[in-house]
């Protein structure tokens, strides 16, 4: 028996569904179990919910890795980028170049649901100055729902007795 173990969701931006197809064109037996999605789980352990009544209805996730995007079509109210933490400055200023606006509230989270985990807020403008040392894996998130982290965070800090 064989275990092949996956952080997230094994179909998101990985390689389950080649590594799957691969099984069952030879005939082995196998079972995926899906997991959580770190484009949702881990601004959600920042206190970022990625949709929002009267914030965000429409939800974009992408990887940071690869050609460039096409910013000018690709539109949401929420945009989550996998993998994109190194790039994180050329993205946002391929997005404002693409005529997203530069005060567009964005974050990093760092290393969700670790002790290390950190939140850099800013917007597409200045994101690109995080701080040096920023741990990877990070997410970037693009969009108003954003703005909520900072409240959402010290209520659930209080909640837990911190």
């Amino acid at each position: 028996m064989v275990c092949r173990l996956k952080g997230g969701d094994p179909f998101v931006f990985g390689r389950g569904g080649e590594e799957a197809l691969a099984l069952a064109r030879r005939r082995v037996p196998f079972e995926v179990v899906p997991g959580v999605s770190s484009a949702i789980a881990a601004p959600a352990a920042a206190g970022i919910p990625v949709t929002h009544r009267g914030l965000a209805r429409s939800l974009l996730v992408v990887t940071g890795h690869g050609p460039a995007l096409r910013w000018e079509v690709l539109r949401a109210d929420t945009v989550v980028v996998l993998m994109g933490a190194a790039r994180a400055g050329a993205i946002a200023g391929a997005m404002v170049a693409a005529g997203w606006g530069p005060d567009t509230p964005a974050a990093l989270v760092a290393a969700a649901t670790t002790p290390a985990q950190r939140l850099v807020r800013g917007r597409l403008g200045d994101i690109d100055r995080r701080p040096d040392g920023l741990a990877t894996p990070a997410v970037l998130v693009v969009g108003a729902v954003t703005t909520l982290a900072e409240e959402l965070a010290a209520a659930a800090l209080a909640a837990t007795g911190g």
